[in-house]
């Protein structure tokens, strides 16, 4: 027997040998079509290509695509363990030609691999075509030897495939497999069609037309194919099964949960298994690939499935969370061609005992409500809508979920009066947040909230994708219709531009679409902590509501970001370590070209603590550790060491970032924990490099770091390198001996300032200043002495009037010293006369004569100045008019 794997491995093998490009398999989140919830066909990473948007990886292509038909418009949720052939996750093998082989390569291809290659028997296979393909009808005559009754023709759109209204589209062909006589059910286009006899395996699209409001107007100048071909269904085949839960991967995955529940798969329990099995492959695939739980979105579908599995995990009998301990053997079964389940492993089986141990409690409360509200219901009965919304409001039990519950008792709920119940639970929320004084200016993200539900941000993972314009805001109101050389801020139903929140600054980028448009995205925002505004003017085309437009990010500033955003986490780490665990974060900003980062302590770090902290962190950078991301409750994560950030508002559920080495020094713990959205590096390593360029106070008790990271600490590096080259160049020293140098020419500095001190001061007391000092002229008795110096140091003024009073045994003696068009004005009074005389009051009216005010000192010492330097002599005239007066 075939194994699955090795069915997957057969076709990609039997293509690569054919000339075929093989492409990996796409992420499960489709970021190239917004209509879609998750990728439901092998096509879908193709679609691009197929209409002319995107070149084509190789003329000739084939995948074994992971898809999920859980949500939107691909829905088979309900069905799953209740059919044979209904999964929410499947694998969808396909070929490929954009405009290289057509209709007779494609069949040819095809026949020989389900006849040669997979061994299957050609009696037991017959296919369908277009009822008007009288090519493809011939071609299966020609290439396999079909006779006419076992190519049948078909009338429906089953057999003509189209992209949508507008587009390429084509005929189908298709390859059916007879069970036998044995099997119930007749060939497809029969009364009995719909028996489990004979099952299609594969179809083939031949994309020949382009349509225009469903009708066909042209040909393709470029013929392509498209095929696609279950792997779960072909296994079965294989494996002679009827049903995709007996192949080899799910028995594999039923016997683990047999064997964890001690409950074995009988009549009564094997839908319950299936459904877990079926769902943990969803479940554990969209968490590889990026999506986790919420309230929202794609990740509410997920929470969906996740607690549809759970509450089959119940009515089996399970006591504890059970999810979790089945992702080994999924990884054991699928992880060598799914490498991402090994590498998600930690984050899946996590998220899945946190998910159903919350769910859990919901469960029997939510179930206990149930059976008391229906008692009374007989089958066939009605559940009131009201008592649904009830559930899911105060217990968070999910309306589908009740509807699954209540479908095995054949009882039905009252849909409409569910959503009753849920618009009035809008409209008073509407009423309480406008009584609330909430800005009117946000009005307008109410509405669009309110209408649209949030933004999905899908830039976790990608800086690229596609959205569906649900609003366009212009001059502050909403428009249909926004054109050339008009600002607008666009939204989306799903973007990969991260909103301005946290500290992190938006996105830029460019949006672009038909007809030419182009729209520069100069900065994102959050209104409301609920959408993702893109802000921007139109370049030119036209942009309207409904339009699909491609978004990018600008990826290189965003990796700038994502860098120093990713180092602040570091350096909080590194901060606390090095100052303790009073320190926190207090305020920052995460910009292209910088980071800042405001936190608690009470005094300036030294020039080591500085040092140390950035030597921590660019170690953790060397480590080049991958970054974890978890989903947890702001609680759950915060008893869990998690470090809560400073301004950040938190939902139910928080995203826990893990980063640097998982065992620092011996903790058990990552180096660094913290509740953040924002987006951050993969790796530590890829920071590059950090540099703290200053540290500052904010206000009392609060600190700001400013550093760089990357080629911009690089830069500034180079530059402060670049800088102590030239200073060496004029020093006409080494760069390594810079400093010595520097140190000895302010040593000789000094000397030479202190020798020209003590010149100007004898020059001075010699006679040789501006003016010479008077030969004691005697004024009413008093002798005095006064004095103008040019370029003297006002401290030098003191110990001039001490030796001008020592010389002079009795008087006043008076100095202006003027420096750069300023004056110092100093008087000096012997200690005989302080009882007659104040220098105060004689050194006041000097200064006044300098243009200046007060002056003051001790009565045989004072000191003033003033602007006018060049009154010096007036202000010598001043004092001798002053002692005259005063010794009269």
């Amino acid at each position: 027997m075939q194994s699955t794997n090795d069915i997957r491995r057969a076709f990609l093998d039997y293509f690569a040998g054919n000339e075929h490009y093989i492409a990996p398999s796409a992420p499960l989140v489709p970021y190239n079509d917004p209509t879609l919830m998750f990728v439901a066909a092998g096509m879908v990473p193709f679609k691009n290509v197929f209409t002319g948007l995107e070149s084509p990886p190789a003329p000739r292509a084939a995948s074994s695509q992971k898809c999920v038909r859980a949500g939107g418009k691909h829905n088979d949720l309900d069905n799953v363990g209740y059919t044979a052939r209904h999964l929410t996750f499947f694998e969808m093998l396909g070929n490929f030609s954009f405009g290289d082989y057509f209709k007779e390569r494609a069949i040819e291809l095809a026949w020989n691999l389900v006849t040669r290659e997979l061994g299957l028997d050609r009696d037991r296979l017959l296919v369908t075509v277009y009822h008007t393909d009288d090519q493809a009808h011939d071609l299966w005559r020609k290439v396999a030897g079909l006779p006419d009754e076992r190519i049948i023709r078909i009338a429906t759109k089953d057999n003509f495939w189209a992209a949508g209204p507008d587009g390429p589209c084509g005929p189908c062909s298709e390859i059916f497999y007879d069970y036998g006589p044995s099997v119930a059910g007749g060939p497809p286009g029969s009364r009995d069609e719909d028996g489990d006899r004979f099952v299609e395996i594969w179809n083939l699209v031949f994309m020949q037309h382009v349509q225009a409001n469903d009708v066909i107007v042209g040909d393709l100048p470029h013929p392509s194919i498209d095929t696609g071909m279950g792997l779960e269904r072909i296994a079965s085949v294989m494996q002679g099964q009827h049903n995709v839960f007996e192949t080899d991967t799910f028995r594999a995955l039923i016997e683990a949960s047999e064997s964890l529940l001690g409950t074995p798969a009988d009549a009564e329990t094997i839908a319950s298994h299936r459904v877990i099995a079926d769902h943990l492959r969803s479940t554990s695939f969209l968490m590889a690939d990026g999506v986790l739980p919420s309230n929202e979105g794609r990740g509410y579908v997920l929470r969906r499935i996740m607690r549809r599995a759970m509450r089959h995990a119940h009515l089996l009998g399970a006591k504890d969370p059970l999810m979790h301990r089945l992702v080994p053997a999924l990884v054991t079964e699928m992880g060598a061609h799914y490498p991402e389940l090994g590498r998600a492993r930690a984050l899946i089986q996590e998220t899945l005992e946190r998910e159903e141990t919350r769910f859990r409690q919901t469960l029997d409360k939510g179930l206990r409500l149930l059976d008391e509200e229906t008692a009374g219901l007989a089958e066939g009965g009605e559940l009131p809508g009201e008592t649904a919304f009830k559930l899911y409001d105060t217990y968070g039990f999910p309306y589908d979920l009740t509807e699954d519950a209540l479908r095995e008792r054949g009882i039905g709920v009252d849909k409409a009066g569910f959503d009753e119940a849920m618009a009035r639970q809008k409209s008073a929320a509407r009423a309480a947040w406008k009584g609330s004084g909430a800005a009117a200016d946000d009005e307008i993200w109410f509405d669009i909230v309110e209408r649209e539900g949030s933004s999905e941000f899908t830039g976790y993972t990608s800086t690229e994708g596609q959205g569906r314009v649900v609003a366009l805001v212009v001059d502050g109101k909403e428009v249909g219709l926004a054109q050339p050389g008009q600002d607008v801020v666009v939204l989306t139903n799903q973007t990969p531009f991260y909103g301005e929140s946290g500290g992190q600054s938006g996105d830029a980028g460019r949006i672009t679409g038909a007809s030419d448009l182009s729209i520069t995205v100069t900065d994102t925002s959050k209104p409301l902590g609920r959408l993702h505004a893109m802000h921007g003017r139109v370049d030119s085309g036209t942009i309207a509501v409904g339009d699909t437009v491609n978004l990018a990010v600008d990826g290189a500033r965003r990796d700038r970001i994502r860098a120093n955003h990713s180092a602040t986490h570091l350096l909080h780490a590194a901060l606390r370590n090095a100052l303790g665990e009073h320190v926190t974060q207090k305020g920052s900003l995460v910009a292209e070209d910088r980071l800042r980062f405001d936190f608690s302590h009470p005094k300036a770090l030294t020039a080591e603590e500085i040092a140390a902290v950035e030597a921590e962190v660019n170690a953790e950078i060397r480590h080049n550790e991958t970054v974890g991301t978890r989903l947890m409750s702001p609680d759950e994560a915060i008893e869990a060491g998690a470090m809560a950030l400073f301004g950040e508002k938190y939902g139910e559920e928080v995203r826990v970032l893990s980063m640097g080495r998982s065992d620092w020094n011996g903790t058990g713990k990552s180096y660094s924990v913290e509740l953040c959205g924002g987006t951050h590096v993969r790796a530590t390593g890829d920071i590059g490099l950090f540099r703290i360029i200053s540290e500052s106070a904010v206000s009392s008790g609060v600190r700001r770091i400013e550093a760089l990271t990357g080629e911009a600490a690089r830069q500034w590096v180079v530059g402060r390198e670049d800088a102590l080259k030239a200073l060496a160049a004029t020093l006409k020293t080494a760069p390594d001996e810079v400093e010595a140098r520097v140190a000895a020419l302010i040593d000789e500095r000094r000397k030479l300032e202190r020798e020209l001190a003590e010149a100007k001061k004898a020059l001075a007391l010699g006679g040789g200043g501006k003016s010479a000092p008077s030969a004691d002229e005697e004024i009413a008795g008093v002798k005095f002495s006064g004095q103008v110096l040019d370029g003297m140091n006002p401290k030098e003024l003191r110990g001039l009037l001490d030796e001008a009073k020592q010389r002079m045994g009795s008087g006043v003696a008076a100095i202006v010293a003027v420096n750069e068009g300023r004056a110092a004005f100093a008087v000096g009074v012997t200690d005989d006369l302080t009882t007659r005389l104040d220098a105060v009051a004689l050194v006041q009216a000097g200064v006044a004569a300098l243009g200046g005010k007060g002056g003051g000192g001790r009565p045989d010492m004072a000191q003033g100045g003033g602007p006018d330097g060049d009154k010096a002599e007036a202000a010598l005239a001043a004092v001798r008019e002053a002692l005259a007066r005063e010794t009269v």
